[in-house]
């Protein structure tokens, strides 16, 4: 249980509450990572949860951990996607938060040297399945009538260029996009859509990034955290996590974010707003 702040006539109120109480939620690859911390975090707020994954033995076992469902889910293939939502419909009768979360890295490399299958398989999976999920969860969402929320995660990757690869960089600039213009269509419908950018969250995608260009095979998550720490971040000594990202979905998710769409929450410990190596120019 979460404690809540509300607004008394002395100020701010602590009180103890469920921040998704009855609402039904989907996190696409939401078996481990960011989309595991952010669906126990949800269920602990009284979501029920459907993990949309391929990651079968990971999904079933997470599921059942918090009373939730699971479902093999491809994003690249819109009948998959579609299932889900059609899963949502059938075990609880509404859909209220869609959370758009499956991606991949891709491939490294100069732009002369590019392989276009590639291209076409981080976009098949980072840009086509948050359309599918974009796409079904608004139909859904439409049809009931009573409104919805659709997160898509994105990266400071889109905001800033040399953080990744060309092919993962453009996708994730892509759905940024996409977040604004549906935002723009959907409002109507009381639907709304934003976007979480993370940075420096020691996920396995960057600590296989960063064993692999350090040439450290041993190299774990807190051993990337101390290094996004020193480097990555405003914080000093401070990386971001899997549960930060968590919280993020969760505000976003909840009805005190009933304001806000159309939105990139950038969870990135300031990295991207400044240039810290000058900073001993304030002392």
């Amino acid at each position: 249980m979460q404690i809540k702040l509300s607004w008394g006539p002395l100020g701010y109120n602590a009180r103890a509450e469920f921040w998704l109480k009855g609402k039904v939620a989907i996190i696409t690859g939401g078996a481990r990572g960011i989309g595991a911390a952010t669906a126990k975090l949800f269920a602990l707020n009284g979501a029920n949860v459907i993990i949309a994954d391929i990651l079968d033995d990971l999904g079933h076992g997470l599921a059942e951990s918090i009373g939730g469902c699971y479902i093999h889910c491809d994003v690249t293939k819109e009948s998959d996607v579609e299932s889900a939502v059609h899963l949502a419909l059938t075990w609880k009768g509404q859909l209220d938060i869609m959370f758009n979360n499956a991606g991949i890295s891709g491939r490294n490399g100069s732009i002369s040297t590019v392989d276009m299958d590639a291209i076409k398989d981080i976009l098949a999976v980072n840009v086509c399945g948050i359309v599918h999920g974009v796409k079904h969860a608004a139909k859904a969402m439409i049809k009931r009538g009573k409104g919805g929320c659709i997160i898509c995660t994105s990266s400071s990757a889109a905001l800033m260029g040399g953080l990744a690869s060309h092919g993962y960089t453009l996708s994730k600039e892509a759905v940024l996009g996409l977040a604004r213009s549906t935002a723009c269509e959907l409002g109507v419908h009381g639907i709304r859509v934003n976007c979480i950018s993370p940075h420096g969250v020691p996920s396995e995608m960057l600590v296989s990034a960063y064993r692999k260009f350090l040439g450290n095979e041993n190299l774990g998550p807190e051993e990337v955290g101390k290094i996004i720490g020193e480097s990555g971040s405003l914080l000093p000594g401070r990386s971001g996590s899997m549960e930060d990202i968590a919280q993020a979905a969760l505000f976003l998710a909840s009805d005190d974010a009933g304001f806000i769409t159309g939105h990139n929450l950038v969870v990135d410990g300031g990295f991207t707003s400044a240039y810290s190596k000058l900073s001993l120019i304030y002392q």
